[in-house]
């Protein structure tokens, strides 16, 4: 491996320095937080900007056309509004499928299984992914409905909404969320992202149900003042419901939703105040992750061998 990649990676800058390769095997040892069970991946990252990643039977790109993003749609609604309660509007009820104004600007990370229909493979995991320069076109974030992020958008760096991350109930192991994990690394280091943000929610609507959870995430993971997120004032629900001290953070810790504990394990700091989503059936807070702290971490799961050794995509 060259001295000045060594370097990069030591010092967490290899995934913003390098550009990936136009394609690429890779090999994954897996993340601590995702599971055990290495996974080789092949990456395809080229001038056009595509993203894919394979592991055994299942692929993850951005879905291609109406009908790939219709059946994302179907998912979404079998997991938030028939598993898990949220309402449907008419619209949606008659379709099954969850939509809104966002999802057209939106790229969709999608994962598919190859093996269960070669011809026409289900799509078992989908995350919506929202840039800055996206948003632009729509006049807002989803996320600022319930948060106020204006912290976030200062400057002019390229930043990432994380949202509608969901896995179909019978694909929800290790792999498929290795594939999630990993191509949205991937897609961030693609467009150069500097920060991602989002709403991760807990189920149900009654804070007090989940006091300690929401004091564990104000006392041990806020985000620093100039990226705090701040819940909108007519919506702001407290998260102080316990002093520190009066409660074990790692039994709160360990009864988070694993998407918020994966979150934190990637470095993920929470916002001021949650927000009740009473379509969603659920209690949501901001998380703001950023890429940079993953450089080192994330850059040794990319390691690379090709023709002239080992690199880094």
């Amino acid at each position: 491996m060259p001295l000045a990649l060594r370097r990069a990676i030591r010092r967490g800058r290899a995934l913003r320095r390098l550009r990936p390769p136009k394609a690429a095997t890779v090999r994954f040892a897996a993340l601590p937080f995702i599971g055990r069970r290495p996974a080789t991946i092949r990456v395809e990252a080229g001038k056009d900007r595509q993203v894919r990643l394979t592991a055994g039977p299942l692929e993850l790109r951005l879905a291609e056309g109406p009908e790939e993003l219709a059946a994302a749609q179907r998912l979404r609604y079998e997991v938030f509004y028939t598993e898990r309660g949220a309402v449907p509007t008419p619209q949606m009820r008659m379709a099954k499928r969850d939509f809104d104004a966002f999802d057209e600007s939106c790229d969709h990370l999608i994962v598919l299984d190859t093996e269960a229909a070669p011809e026409n493979p289900p799509i078992v995991g989908t995350y919506r992914l929202l840039r800055r320069d996206m948003a632009a076109k729509i006049g807002k974030f989803y996320t600022q409905d319930e948060f106020s992020i204006r912290r976030l958008l200062r400057g002019k760096q390229q930043v990432l909404e994380l949202g509608r991350s969901c896995v179909a109930m019978e694909y929800r192991r290790a792999l498929t969320m290795n594939l999630l994990w990993r191509g949205l690394g991937l897609y961030a280091h693609v467009h150069d992202i500097k920060l991602m943000f989002g709403c991760a929610s807990f189920h149900g609507i009654d804070p007090q149900a989940i006091g300690v959870e929401l004091s564990y995430l104000r006392h041990y993971h806020l985000a620093p003042l100039r990226l705090r997120p701040k819940a909108r004032r007519k919506r702001y629900v407290n998260m102080n419901w316990h002093e520190p001290g009066s409660y074990d953070p790692k039994a709160a810790r360990a009864a988070l939703p694993p998407l918020i504990k994966g979150y934190l394990r990637m470095g993920g700091m929470i916002g001021d105040g949650a927000v009740i989503d009473e379509q969603f059936n659920t209690i949501d807070v901001c998380v703001v992750v950023r890429p940079d702290r993953l450089a080192g971490p994330v850059a040794r799961q990319f390691s690379v061998l090709g023709k002239d050794g080992p690199v880094k995509s």
